[in-house]
């Protein structure tokens, strides 16, 4: 696991970083698709993913549009969960929750669909900021009368995770790798 976790960190470390007025954003594979995405990286995280979770106690797996898609698919293949994905999109299908996702980055409807009632879910998510997204996801599974058990996030930068620790403390939320942005440098805090 040393491993993985160092494969992860110098991939982060080697991010290109951007100026969007006077924010540095680093941009990663895989926060952002971009630059290309190595397989040694996926493989890492998902290693370190399957490692900190009881998945005997999950039932399903829920990823968030877009890194969600190519976080989670690996994932379900290590573990034998199925797999959702929460859209930008309706599809109108029965059961269909609509959540409110505004964060620091930007506002718009998601929609959970195909979760039932009763049912365990561990949701993996590219990077927790402000937490503002995985709360709307968090009240929209229990919208659906089911239960979110863990939450892993790749990245971690910022007090979202502190925050949503406390507000859902039946819940296990973790981050991989902590990280703050100097400048135009990532810093890796853990």
């Amino acid at each position: 696991m040393a491993d993985a976790m160092e494969q992860l960190r110098e991939s982060l470390q080697a991010a290109p970083v951007i100026w969007k007025g006077d924010y540095p954003y680093f941009i990663h594979p895989i926060t952002d698709g971009v630059p290309r995405m190595h397989p040694d990286v996926l493989t890492a995280i998902t290693k370190l993913v399957v490692d900190r979770v009881n998945w005997e106690g999950v039932d399903l797996l829920l990823g968030i549009e877009a890194m969600g898609l190519p976080l989670t698919a690996p994932l379900s293949m290590a573990t034998g969960i199925p797999l959702v994905i929460a859209r930008k999109r309706s599809y109108g299908l029965e059961g269909e929750v609509e959540i409110d996702q505004s964060t620091g980055y930007s506002k718009g409807a998601m929609y959970l669909n195909n979760l039932k009632e009763g049912e365990r879910i561990a949701i993996l998510d590219d990077v927790l900021s402000t937490g503002g997204t995985l709360e709307a996801v968090i009240e929209g599974v229990r919208r659906a009368k089911a239960e979110v058990t863990d939450i892993v996030a790749v990245v971690e930068k910022g007090g979202g995770l502190k925050r949503l620790q406390e507000k859902y403390p039946n819940i296990r939320i973790q981050s991989l790798v902590r990280l703050e942005m100097d400048g135009d440098k990532v810093v890796l805090l853990d």
